[in-house]
Parts: structure tokens; C-alpha cells; sequence
């Protein structure tokens, strides 16, 4: 059962039309990618499942139900416009925003603490936020927003403001939550992320959703059906592009009959880059 379902969910601003009858599933426990360029409509979908706003018709369910408000306490979301009070103190701004999650001061206090040390800022605890980086910000709004334990996170664009190193851990603490069995909903433009990250995506363009599905499946419907081999002969080292064969054993017990050392043998699947600049623009990269 999916934790989430969107069933023909439209949403209009006046004349603007922000979604177009979007209709996913977001499957409980996994990682879901939600895909499109600014301006497509995915932080309207992001609000009216978080309830910040309503449909103009269709509906959000949470498991087997129409979400209700009650719902909202049990996602964690952090939003692309992060918000922090900037004259409080560290360490009082995270147990705030934890207790209004529902969390007692006591095992708040207790959580933060092990976040903060996991996180490389337990020094920054009786520090003003405005004194934070943006780096060290986002940290921040992150751990408030995964403290509670929620059995969904919503994260938009998680990774900006991050340096190499610590997107990456933010990226093993995301893996480590749904391997606990948290489900992610994963907004973001960073294809690689994207690529590492999760299990099922949805691409929404001008308001309406392009497609969806899992990663691996989509990757396989836009490849070209290619198989790259690489081998070395007298020579040199030479990497070829074929067609798929019929019997791939027939195609490398041809090439090694020609006394060359195969190195590999492997399909070429598109980037999930490729596949978002021809959905959205048209321009075949693949």
C-alpha cells in the first residue's frame, strides 16, 4: 500500500493552472524522487500534502484514508525556503520546533544532542542562529526536521548550501532513515542525487505529470537498447557501441574468436539527466 496517493489532484491560482489532474503513488519505505524544472508545480504538490494548502479538486490519501491534519504531525518537511528564528539560540530554536512535533523536552533535548554530534555542531548548541554559516544553517533545519522520527520526510533541494562533504552525509543519513523504514519524498534538480538516491521518481512538467515509475525501469524505457563493449586487441584498448544482439554469448564469442581480450561487456543506460532535458525540452541527449 502506498503511504501516499495523489488521485487527479489539480490546483488553480486565478487563471494559472499549477496542477493539471496529477495522479502517483508514493510507495511506503522507499525513496521518491520528485522531478521538474522551477515553475512545474512540484512545491504546490509538496504544500497540499503537508495540508499548507487545498486542492482545487482530487485528493491527497495518507495509507487508506483522505490525509487529515492529525496526519500532517507524523511528516517531516523541510522546505526550499529555509526558516529559522535568527535571534534565538542555537540549541533552543531546535528544541522548539521539536516539541512542536509532539516530542517532550527531555527526549528532545536527549535526540538533538546525538544529531548535533552526528552532525559536527554540538559546539554551536548556546550559539545565535544568525551566526551560523548557511552550511551549518541547512544542518540545522535538517536535524529539526528528521528529529522527530517521522514516517515521512519531505525534503526540498536538501543538498543546496552544502559543501561535497557534508551533502554526502547528509545523503547517508537519508539512506539510513529509509533503510529504518522512513519513506523520503526527495525534490530536487540534482540528477546525481537523484541517481543515488532513490527508488521511484515523477517528472512533472507545466503543471502536469510526465512520468513515473521506478528508476531502474524508467532508465530501461528511454535507453536506445545499446550494448557497450570494451576490449583490447594488438592494437589497443578500443570501446565499441553495439545494437542489441539476439544472444549476447553469439556476439562476444564472435569478437574473441578474433583473439582480442574482452574487458567488458555491459548495457548502456541513459542518465537520468539525458531523460529529464528530452521529457521537459524535447532535446534528445540520449
Amino acid at each position: 500500500m502506498p503511504i501516499i496517493e495523489c488521485r487527479e489532484v489539480c490546483k488553480n491560482f486565478g487563471e494559472k493552472k499549477a496542477l493539471d489532474h496529477v495522479s502517483l503513488s508514493i510507495p511506503e519505505g522507499k525513496i521518491f524522487g520528485l522531478l521538474g524544472p522551477n515553475g512545474a508545480g512540484k512545491t504546490t504538490l509538496i504544500r497540499i500534502i503537508n495540508r499548507i494548502t487545498i486542492p482545487s479538486s482530487g485528493e491527497v490519501l495518507f495509507g487508506d484514508r483522505p490525509i487529515t491534519q492529525k496526519d500532517v504531525e507524523k511528516i517531516g518537511y523541510m522546505p526550499e525556503e529555509r526558516g529559522l528564528y535568527r535571534k534565538m539560540k542555537v540549541g533552543e530554536q531546535a528544541l522548539y520546533l521539536a516539541q512542536l512535533k509532539g516530542m517532550g523536552r527531555a527526549d528532545a533535548q536527549k535526540a538533538l544532542k546525538e544529531w548535533f554530534v552526528r552532525f559536527g555542531i554540538q559546539d554551536w548548541w548556546n550559539k545565535k542562529v544568525e551566526e551560523l554559516s548557511k552550511g551549518m544553517a541547512q544542518k540545522l533545519q535538517f536535524i529539526t526536521t528528521v528529529v522527530h522520527r517521522p514516517s515521512l520526510m519531505i525534503l526540498d533541494e536538501p543538498f543546496s548550501g552544502f559543501d561535497p562533504v557534508n551533502a554526502d552525509i547528509v545523503r547517508q543519513e537519508i539512506l539510513r532513515l529509509r533503510d529504518e523504514g522512513a519513506t523520503v519524498i526527495l525534490s530536487t534538480h540534482n540528477m546525481e542525487s537523484v541517481e543515488e538516491l532513490c527508488d521511484n521518481i515523477a517528472l512533472i512538467n507545466k503543471s502536469r505529470l510526465v512520468v513515473t515509475g521506478g528508476l531502474e525501469d524508467i532508465r530501461r524505457r528511454y535507453g536506445n537498447d545499446n550494448i557497450e563493449l570494451v576490449y583490447t586487441d594488438a592494437e589497443g584498448r578500443h570501446t565499441e557501441v553495439l545494437p542489441r544482439e539476439s544472444d549476447g554469448r553469439a556476439t562476444l564469442a564472435a569478437y574473441m574468436e578474433k583473439g582480442v581480450q574482452i574487458n567488458s561487456y555491459r548495457e548502456l543506460m541513459p542518465r537520468m539527466n539525458d531523460i529529464f532535458i528530452k521529457l521537459v525540452t524535447g532535446e534528445d541527449r540520449i
